[in-house]
C-alpha cells in the first residue's frame, strides 16, 4: 500500500497550500528527489533532521508532563506516533509511525520533516534546550492549525456535535460515510487561503482516505472518528502486521 502523490492530486489551489502539497508530492518521487518548491520552502533536509533527532537524544530535553490515562482526543490522535509513550515525539518516531501504517519511505521522511518543522516549536515547553525538533504531546493543542473542522475545541477535546455536523452537511450519498468528492468539498469549505497551515487537513485526510477507504471509495464514519482519536492509525498498523510477517 502506498502513500503516494495522488493524495494531493485533487487538492490544489493557487495559494501557499499548493506549495506545501507540491513539496510533499515531489518528496514521494523516486529517490526522494527534492524539488525547487521544497527548496523554496526551505524545509530542512530529511536526513539531517532525523540524524539531529538521534544525536540530540544525548543533549537532554524538557520533561513531558501529561497523564496518559486522561488524554484529550487530540493528544490521543498524535500519541500513535509517540512510539515509546514518553510524551515526546521525535522525528524518527514520526517517520516510524508513517511507515507502520503503510507509507513509503520517501513520503514518511518528507512528512516527518514537514510536521516537525511546523509543530515542534509550537509545542516545546518554555525553557527547553535547543534544538526544537520534538513534538510534546501535552502541548499539542497549541499547534491546532487553520482549516480545522471544529471537531476539536481549543484544548483539543472532541466535540461530538461538530463531528455529527460533518455528515449532516457533507454526506449526501451515504449517511455514515464520505466519498472523495464530499471530503474534498468539506476541506475546501474550511480552507483559508490566507493561512498556509490550513492545508494540513488536506494532506492528512487525503492520506487516511487513501489508506482506509472501502472498495467502493467510501470513507466510513468509524474511520473518520478514528482520525480524531488516532485509533485509525492503530487499526492500519494492525492490518499490515500479517502482511509484514509473511515478508
Amino acid at each position: 500500500m502506498r502513500c503516494s502523490s495522488r493524495i494531493a492530486a485533487h487538492s490544489r489551489s493557487h495559494t501557499a497550500a499548493e506549495a506545501f502539497l507540491g513539496a510533499l508530492q515531489d518528496e514521494t518521487m523516486a529517490g526522494g528527489r527534492r524539488s525547487s518548491v521544497a527548496a523554496s520552502l526551505q524545509l530542512p533536509s530529511v536526513s539531517a533532521l532525523l540524524l539531529l533527532s538521534i544525536f540530540s537524544s544525548n543533549w537532554g530535553h524538557a520533561v513531558a508532563k501529561f497523564d496518559p490515562a486522561n488524554m484529550t482526543a487530540l493528544q490521543e490522535h498524535v500519541s500513535f506516533f509517540d512510539r515509546n509513550k514518553d510524551g515526546i515525539i521525535t522525528p524518527t518516531e514520526t517517520f516510524e509511525g508513517f511507515v507502520a501504517i503503510g507509507c513509503e519511505i520517501a513520503f514518511s521522511t518528507a512528512a516527518a520533516s514537514a510536521i516537525h518543522t511546523a509543530l515542534a516549536i509550537k509545542t516545546t515547553p518554555a525553557g527547553a534546550p535547543l534544538p526544537y525538533i520534538n513534538i510534546y504531546v501535552e502541548n499539542i493543542h497549541k499547534a491546532i492549525h487553520g482549516g480545522d473542522t471544529g471537531v476539536y475545541d481549543a484544548k483539543g477535546r472532541f466535540v461530538p456535535e461538530e463531528f455529527e455536523g460533518i455528515f449532516k452537511k457533507y454526506a449526501k450519498i451515504k449517511r455514515d460515510a464520505l466519498t472523495y468528492a464530499e471530503m474534498e468539498f468539506m476541506l475546501a469549505d474550511n480552507l483559508d487561503p490566507l493561512d498556509p497551515t490550513s492545508v494540513a487537513p488536506q494532506v492528512e485526510w487525503g492520506l487516511i482516505y487513501t489508506l482506509a477507504k472501502d472498495w467502493l471509495g467510501f470513507l466510513h464514519k468509524d474511520s473518520i472518528r478514528g482520525i480524531y482519536d488516532g485509533s485509525v492509525f492503530t487499526k492500519l498498523e494492525q492490518k499490515r502486521k500479517p502482511f509484514k510477517s509473511d515478508m
